[in-house]
């Protein structure tokens, strides 16, 4: 294993300096990781190691495991065989962490699908003729889910976010891993706004409609291996997705102010 670079605060940038040491430490040990070719189930080195490593105390090599641990880069075994251990990020960790980043920066509907329109066409494309049989049949389930329209606010609800849910299975299956973790997390951030800015409501029969045929039309389309109507189907879909539900999101001030 590759020894961990010197660690000098006061050679540091002054940038990095700013920075606690906790923080910094974890760095380090981010940096060990990739220069030794680590991956999920290395063992890292003991505590005692770390701490003639880079010259700090214990409580600062705790705290900087404590903030991998937080990350979701490392776990802590106790008892006999125990340490401290990489982990493989899950992808629900992934999109949480972005999710928080996002959360204080009052996304717009158009902000979202200025990315959708360009990347969930291309993915589509990129699955025509790929998918197995089951794959296809589980996308046909998605879409029975809301197959009649909402007789019902919750129902309206439930419909919204199941169609989202099918926007991230197709990203499920894609062969491009940051196309696919991005479009799922787009849809994911887009059916928390939905449901908490009540933009289900009132229920949209046209979303709705346009939503069920696109998508199955979009079936069809990778079944049969047409990457080029699969393409457009996905285009059209996005285009008329976002003009509606950006019309929902100008009714919602506007009936909260006749509201109050």
């Amino acid at each position: 294993m590759a020894t961990a670079k010197e660690f000098d605060e006061f050679d540091a940038p002054a940038h990095l300096k700013r920075r606690s040491r906790p923080l910094r430490v974890a760095d380090a040990i981010k940096d060990l990781m990739v220069e030794n070719d680590m991956v999920a189930g290395d063992r890292l080195p003991s505590e005692t190691k770390m701490i003639e490593m880079f010259g700090m105390s214990k409580g600062t090599i705790r705290e900087a495991m404590r903030l991998l641990e937080a990350q979701g880069l490392v776990e802590t075994k106790t008892g006999p065989g125990g340490g401290f251990f990489i982990r493989q990020v899950s992808h629900e960790r992934a999109r949480a962490l972005l999710g928080n980043y996002f959360y204080f920066q009052n996304l717009r509907i158009a902000d979202i699908y200025q990315l959708r329109e360009m990347l969930e066409p291309e993915l589509a494309a990129s699955l025509a003729g790929k998918l197995p049989a089951h794959a296809l049949e589980r996308l046909e389930r998605d879409i029975a889910r809301y197959s009649s329209p909402a007789t019902s606010l919750e129902e309206e609800r439930d419909h919204h976010v199941n169609s989202l849910r099918f926007h991230m299975r197709l990203a499920k299956y894609a062969d491009n891993a940051i196309l696919g973790f991005l479009i799922d997390f787009m849809a994911s951030i887009l059916s928390d706004i939905t449901v908490s800015r009540h933009l289900y409501d009132p229920p949209n029969f046209d979303l709705w409609k346009n939503g069920i045929d696109c998508q199955t039309r979009l079936v069809a389309a990778l079944r049969g291996g047409d990457s080029d109507a699969a393409r457009s189907i996905m285009t059209e879909h996005m285009k008329y997705a976002r003009r509606l539900m950006q019309n929902q999101e100008d009714i919602v001030p506007k009936r909260f102010i006749r509201e109050r």
